[in-house]
């Protein structure tokens, strides 16, 4: 899959050195993958939550990484990294 806005995980793993390698396996991961469905993507991540976005969670829950994920086109699009507390205060709305 195409990811657009690799940036934002760099300037997130900037913020938080401790993401970085975990930011880095997702990346690699999704990038390689070529899933036609939400359930092929849950067999890889299978805690993902896709919704009207997918939530994925990185480095043991600790992070959250939202994404818009286009199955036809095989791209996903970052909309947010966070830390599990703005995540849960709404951050990701924004």
């Amino acid at each position: 899959m195409r990811i657009i806005k690799r940036a934002a995980l760099v300037w997130f793993w900037n913020q938080h050195p401790d993401a970085k390698a975990s930011l880095e396996a997702w990346y690699a991961v999704v990038r390689k993958a070529k899933w036609m469905t939400p359930i092929e993507m849950k067999r890889v991540y299978g805690n993902s939550d896709p919704v009207c976005r997918t939530v994925f969670n990185i480095a043991g829950n600790k992070y959250r990484l939202t994404a818009r994920v286009n199955y036809i086109s095989q791209t996903v699009f970052v909309l947010h990294v966070l830390t599990h507390s703005d995540y849960d205060n709404g951050a990701w709305k924004l």
